[in-house]
Order: structure tokens, then sequence, then C-alpha cells
């Protein structure tokens, strides 16, 4: 069962990328990796992090990405969201205080 899991999540998200994980919380009866992907999203770049191809909802490391290059790609992903679904994404990663004036 565990091995089975474990393939399943090898397959489904870029863990082959260094990554912070899901970067949104799924909003009521919906999921934030679909409406990422439907707003066309995915492979977005900026500097060196890009929204995974593989999962809308992970944003990876190409191995020269800046915070403020993750900082871009979380406003697009949110404003894009929100001006083709009307939907709000909320961060489920935790940002550090120097940070949280961009939101």
């Amino acid at each position: 069962m565990r091995r089975e899991l474990l393939l399943k999540r090898n397959r489904a998200q870029p863990l082959n990328f260094p990554n912070s994980g899901s970067v949104f919380k799924n909003p009521p009866g919906n999921f934030a990796a679909a409406l990422i992907e439907q707003a066309g999203l995915k492979g977005s770049r900026r500097g060196g992090a890009q929204i995974s191809e593989k999962h809308g909802n992970f944003i990876i490391n190409l191995g020269d990405a800046k915070a403020v290059d993750v900082i871009e790609l979380i406003r697009l992903a949110r404003k894009s969201v929100s001006d083709k679904f009307g939907i709000k994404l909320e961060l489920e990663v935790s940002l550090s205080a120097s940070l949280t004036t961009f939101q």
C-alpha cells in the first residue's frame, strides 16, 4: 500500500526539482492545480522558477530561482485565476516576514 502511494505521488508531483510543495490551498469545491492549469499557466517561468508542467500547484526551482521569481509566479497565478474564475487563491506556504508585504 505504501509503495503504491509513493508511486502515485512520484507520477503526479515534480519531485525531481526543489520545491516547497503545494503553494495554494484548494478552494472549496475545487482544486488549485486545476484552476492554474485551466488558466494556462503550467510551464510559466520567471527567472529560475517555474510553475510545474507536471502539477500546477507546485513552483519548482530550475536551479537558480530567487525569492522574487517565486513571488512573481504566485502573483501571476493569483491574478490569472481571479480574473478568469473569480476565485481568490490563498497561500498554503508560509512566507518570511520580509516577504509578506507582497500579498
